[in-house]
């Protein structure tokens, strides 16, 4: 865990830039940064388990971590700073995003096997049951819809329900690129009305997969193209759900 160091000081020097009151608090001593950042451990070493992440926190950097109650308490009531904090990244992202090719995509987060739909006790409703097509089978839950840079780097999200098309989340989204940006997806993102509105307002080419029964299909080269771009989110989510709980879904 020897990047501990550096994730902390670069959370902590972002969130100055960004003009946050990082002082320690007299009540808690504990600043917002030493809480980002041990969320952020839990994530990438114990698998989303914070209790063991604030106990090594606290045993091997000596954060003056609270009972878990006020522990949570303190996480909600940042919760807007750390959105703040993922969007000044992402736009850090798409600066030094030269190439201008991003991509969208989506992955689903079920929350219990479907046999036990009916015993869910986080969720409840028809809402929530989503078609994973890539498994061929249904879930229960939520889904993730994301756009990355080229390279995979996540740089906005959206979570929905599980039966939210990925064309109508893609139209809840603010696609905020930068200008003549290429942005790729699979033939669930075919919207030749949105596509029209983000060419002519925003100068973003939206290049899609094109299904079978499609008119104007794309070239072969064009397939190819969006293929090669879409295996890097496809990556990415790969690496994000590894870092699970291995429980979480039972």
């Amino acid at each position: 865990m020897k990047d501990f160091t550096i994730i902390y000081c670069f959370i902590d020097d972002l969130l100055q830039k960004m003009e946050n009151n990082c002082s320690i608090d007299k009540r808690r001593k504990l600043t917002d940064a030493q809480i980002i950042t041990t969320v952020i451990i839990s994530a990438r070493y114990f698998y989303g388990n914070q209790h063991v992440a604030c106990d090594y926190t606290k045993s091997h950097w000596g954060f003056d971590i609270p009972d878990k109650s006020n522990f949570n308490r303190m996480l909600h009531r940042i919760s807007d700073l750390i959105i703040q904090l993922f969007y000044h990244l992402s736009a850090i992202f798409k600066h030094l995003n030269l190439e201008s090719v991003y991509i969208i995509d989506a992955f689903p987060v079920p929350v219990c096997k479907n046999i036990r739909i009916s015993r869910s006790k986080l969720v409840k409703g028809k809402e929530f049951r989503g078609y994973n097509a890539s498994k061929i089978e249904y879930f229960y839950g939520f889904k993730v819809h994301l756009i990355s840079t080229g390279d995979g780097i996540p740089i906005d999200f959206l979570i929905t329900a599980g039966s939210i098309h990925d064309n109508t989340a893609m139209q809840m989204m603010n696609i905020d690129l930068p200008p003549n940006s290429d942005l790729y997806g699979d033939a669930a993102y075919i919207n030749e009305e949105l596509r029209a509105l983000l060419l002519e307002f925003n100068t973003i080419k939206l290049n899609t997969a094109t299904k079978k029964s499609t008119i104007n299909k794309n070239t072969c080269a064009q397939e190819l193209e969006n293929k090669y771009y879409r295996k890097n989110i496809e990556n990415t989510f790969s690496e994000i759900t590894y870092k699970f709980p291995k429980k979480y879904m039972q």
